[in-house]
Order: structure tokens, then sequence, then C-alpha cells
């Protein structure tokens, strides 16, 4: 497969790379990645999304060439979708762009929208199939690009704490440090560059706090009211899910976040027990079993209502 990939690049003049909306770590610095290396071999590369690179992302090469709107009646040859578990995700005017489509992603449930469909569900991150088709590609992986495919791993696997830092992911990470990459500029970029109104947004979210009364799922909660209130926006909430997770005991964190009158996006997090990416499908959503998420319509109220029911349930027996 990742042959057929390669010479669909290398046959190709024009290349839209495109990920999901709201991107994430992987979704940007993998869409980065394949982005510099195509532009050096001489390919017309446009990358897109639909919503803007994050702050703590915008370190990485290229990230001031990513585009948010493609011209009227701009088509392309190739287009490489990354990360998006569906095309919807990404855009589905993308494929009337594009004369023949591929989808690169590790999200199980994958959707089949490519002509090729490489997923590996066992990749910790789509930035490691992208190490793969780079490879496949004969591309002599420079500093721009390893440093973005380092960004993706650490970003999924979060610092290598998750279960899916497997084995490739140590091997690929090892072999782009020695390429040059330094550790504490990935790191400094992620989570050492917070700007004042995340923290105070923050503050405002940890109010929210709540923990189940068995104490095994808990949740945060960022209302449109806190963002105004703080002139914070949807990308400084990034990891907020992540203190709720920290809590000794609680084995699904969950984060909700309004994003309009009467519709909040849901994050789910889970330690392992918990398939949170079949839960969020039940939502409508999707993702990872241990990473997932959903968008719900209703008052706040009601919408944590129906989550936490559903987690009570999946979380009744010891």
């Amino acid at each position: 497969m990742l042959q057929k990939i390669s010479e669909l690049i290398n046959s190709s003049r024009s290349i839209l790379i495109a990920s999901h909306s709201s991107p994430d770590g992987d979704a940007i610095s993998s869409t980065l990645a394949l982005y510099n290396a195509l532009k050096k071999i001489g390919k017309e590369v446009v990358a897109y999304n639909r919503d803007e690179v994050p702050g703590d992302l915008r370190f990485l090469p290229g990230s001031d060439a990513l585009t948010r709107e493609l011209p009227p009646g701009c088509s392309f040859d190739l287009g490489l979708v990354l990360d998006a578990g569906e095309l919807r995700r990404a855009g589905t005017e993308l494929r009337d762009r594009c004369a023949r489509l591929v989808n690169i992603d590790h999200h199980p449930h994958s959707e089949n929208f490519g002509e090729i469909n490489y997923v590996d569900v066992k990749a910790s991150a789509t930035g490691i199939l992208i190490y793969r088709l780079l490879n496949e590609l004969g591309y002599a992986i420079d500093y721009p690009v390893a440093l973005c495919i380092y960004t993706a791993i650490l970003s999924d696997t979060g610092s290598f704490r998750y279960s899916n830092a497997d084995p490739e992911s140590f091997e690929v990470a090892g072999k782009l440090v020695a390429m040059g990459v330094d550790p504490w500029q990935v790191a400094s970029g992620l989570y050492e560059s917070q700007e004042e109104v995340r923290l105070k947004l923050l503050g405002l979210a940890l109010q929210t706090l709540e923990v189940s009364p068995c104490g095994r799922f808990a949740a945060l909660t960022v209302t449109g009211e806190m963002l105004a209130a703080t002139g914070a926006t949807a990308e400084h909430t990034d990891r907020f899910i992540n203190y709720p997770r920290s809590i000794e005991g609680v084995e699904v964190a969950v984060f909700f976040r309004q994003v309009d009158a009467g519709q909040f996006k849901v994050g789910f997090r889970s330690k392992g027990h918990v398939d949170v990416g079949s839960l969020a499908r039940e939502f409508g959503g999707g993702g990872h079993h241990n990473a997932a998420g959903a968008l719900l319509k209703g008052t706040a109220a009601a919408i944590r209502r129906q989550v936490f029911e559903r987690l009570g349930e999946l979380l009744s027996n010891p």
C-alpha cells in the first residue's frame, strides 16, 4: 500500500494535504511533515485545514504556509487526507477538488473514503505513517521534517505516557533525535509557552470540576461565557481534559466545551478500561479506545446528565 501511495505521489504534480478540523498535534505535525517533504522534492503542494494552527504548534516549520481557504475552482491531481477518521472532518468538498484521494489514518473504524485507505490502528500516531511513507519514497529525512514527525509522536503519545507509546514510537523518536531534533525545544513549544489567557480560562474551568460519586469518572466544562470573559479561544482549551484524567481513581475524563448556543463538543479520555471510542460513536462521534469525542446538542445540564448516566452504566461493575 505504501508503494501505491508513493507511485501516486510521484505521478502527481499538484497535491493537497489536509487533516481534520480542530486539529491536534498529530494532525498539524503530520500535515507539515509531508508538506515540507513534498515541497522539497518539487511538488506543487498546498497544506489545508479549516481551522488555524494552534498557538503551541506555530514553532513548526511551514506552519505559516497552512491555509484555511481554497480558491474557488482550485483542483489537485492528488489529495492526501491525514488523521481524519471521516472525510467530513476534513471537508467533504475535497472529493470534488481532487482527482484522487488517499486516506492515511490510525483511527479505528476509519471511513474508507479514499481510492487508497492506509489505516494502521496499531500505529501510535499518523506521524509514524508519514515517516514510513517518506522512507518508501526514498526521502532523506531532513531537520524540518524530523521536527514535525517527532512532534506528532510526542503529541499523540502524551509525551510517551500513554499506552500507545510502543517500541516503534521510541525507535523512530530516537532516530529523529539523532538527526538533530531537540526534545526540549519541542517540549518547550508544546508545554512551556502558554498564554496568560489560557491560565485564566483554566482557573474558571477548574471551578466546574465534577467527580462522580463512585470516583471513577470526572469532568470539566468551558462555556461561551468563560471564553468571552477571559478573551480565550477554543484552542486555549487544549489538554484541559488531562486535569480530571489525572485524579487518582478516575478511569474516564470528560471535557465539555460550548461551541454554540445549545451545542457542546464533548471530549473523552480513558486510562484503558473503558473504550471511549465506542462510547463516542454512541453519541455520533468517534475516535480511539483511549481518546475520542462527539458533538451534542442541548443544554449543558442535559448533556452532562446524558453523558454521566451512560458512564455510570459502563462503570457500574467493579
